[in-house]
């Protein structure tokens, strides 16, 4: 095969240079960026009227965060199988094909969703006693993992039905509905907290709420797809398990990351209830950086799938060049952003001192490592794009592999104070993303992860 090369060898970096590629990366990433900034802000609001409630209710939020976050975050192959499948389609030619693959997976996940509702709900206190938290810490947590469960198929058909959508190169649809729901997210929890004071259970329900109407303006939304090219409303039972198939390796993907997470706030909360409390605003500002830098991210994806969808490698490789670029631009900015901001950061989210006394370190780590992290989530998106998900899995697998034994010795070591939380912090943003970056890195130095046509089958 070819040797892709992001630039020839000693050419400057063009990133302020106009290219052809430019506007189809700028339509779909600017409106993309809106939306992934307005998911993570359902847990910045959570977090920063939570934590005004005290320290132990800000903990229980972030094991319960943390439960709650590994069960969506692992199916975000929802979304992420979607996108690149209905986008060959389109750039196949066939939109009525297009649209009933995004059908099959919302049927999909609403399925999915109940069964991980009902049983959810059932094992929450087990799930949050497995951390080993205080009494106070793990009420709250039990309090908000248990009402959180009904939000569970919303969300997971929010993920569905954005994937059709960003497939179908719409990504304006997915901001406002997005805008929408956070601005109800907003409003509700603060009645809930405040106004009827239900304290961490009525945050849970807000959102619960919010989550719901996000999925009534999303059917009304795709039903109009469907009626527009002809496609069917009800599920197609290959193609619902054609989904699940291909979506089993971003499964082991999403999961090897959930285990870094989860395995990062198990080490938190050992090290006791402030650095817990602390770790939770740092992977929060992760989380959020996260979805911000990764609307190039979803642009590739949906751009990839459509160009080998016709058949296109050049603008394939146009793309990836182009996403790297801006990713590591933006990157550098952002986290510049973080660092600068380290001292003062925690305050917008709790006022308790000695929460606040060990943050500043550990956001000084989170911005230098911020670059790395928009390198990865931009090769990342390219790879899910081009559906080289069994890669993905088995890099995934190695990512984690060199993450847990640092958590681990921490662990055991368990340094106090500021020396805790920095290097539980430092072991995440870079030892797992540093991992990251050269399993993805590694994949990329060559073309044979583009195949073309509508249906990707491994070579």
């Amino acid at each position: 095969m070819a040797r892709c090369r992001l630039r020839p060898p000693g050419s400057p970096i063009n990133v302020f240079t106009p290219q052809p590629i430019d506007r189809e990366i700028l339509r779909l990433a600017l409106p993309a960026f809106g939306a992934l900034v307005a998911e993570p802000m359902f847990l910045l609001a959570d977090s920063a009227m939570v934590g005004h409630l005290g320290a132990e209710p800000l903990a229980g939020l972030g094991l319960a965060g943390a439960i709650l976050q590994t069960m969506i975050g692992l199916m975000v192959f929802l979304a992420y199988n979607t996108t690149p499948a209905v986008a060959r389609w389109l750039g196949a030619g066939d939109g009525r094909r297009a649209v009933a693959v995004g059908i099959d997976g919302l049927w999909f996940a609403l399925g999915l969703g109940i069964v991980l509702a009902v049983a959810g709900r059932a094992a929450a206190p087990a799930l949050v006693a497995a951390f080993g938290a205080n009494a106070a810490v793990t009420d709250a947590a039990v309090t908000y993992l248990g009402l959180s469960m009904a939000g569970i198929p919303a969300m997971l058909l929010v993920f569905a039905a954005s994937g059709l959508l960003r497939g179908l190169q719409d990504t304006r649809t997915p901001l406002v509905v997005a805008g929408a729901g956070f601005g109800a997210n907003i409003v509700l929890n603060f009645w809930f907290i405040y106004g009827l004071g239900h304290g961490i259970a009525g945050s849970a329900a807000g959102s619960v709420v919010a989550q719901w109407l996000m999925v009534a303006a999303y059917l009304v939304v795709v039903g109009s797809h469907a009626k527009r090219v002809g496609a069917s409303p009800w599920p197609r039972r290959a193609g619902m398990l054609l989904g699940a198939a291909a979506g089993g390796w971003l499964f082991l993907r999403t999961l090897t990351m959930r285990v870094a997470m989860v395995l990062a706030v198990y080490v938190a909360t050992g090290l006791g209830s402030p650095q817990l409390a602390a770790f939770q605003i740092v992977m929060t500002l992760f989380a959020t950086l996260a979805f911000a830098l990764d609307a190039l991210a979803i642009a590739a994806q949906a751009l990839v799938g459509r160009h080998l969808g016709a058949g296109d490698r050049a603008s394939v490789r146009a793309v990836l060049r182009r996403c790297l670029e801006w990713g590591l631009l933006a990157g550098l900015l952002s986290g510049a952003v973080v660092a600068i901001g380290s001292g003062v950061l925690g305050h917008l989210f709790t006022n308790a001192a000695a929460v606040l006394a060990l943050l500043p370190p550990s956001l000084v780590m989170l911005g230098l490592s911020v670059p790395i992290g928009a390198v990865v989530w931009v090769l990342d998106g390219v790879l899910i794009g081009a559906g080289d998900l069994r890669y993905l899995a088995v890099a995934g697998v190695i990512n984690l592999a060199v993450f847990a034994p640092l958590a681990v010795a921490i662990l055991i070591v368990a340094p106090a104070g500021t020396a805790g939380l920095g290097w539980l912090t430092a072991a995440f943003v870079f030892g797992f993303l540093g991992a990251r970056l050269a399993t993805l890195g590694w994949r990329v130095r060559h073309d044979r992860w583009m195949v073309i046509g509508p249906d990707r089958s491994r070579p």
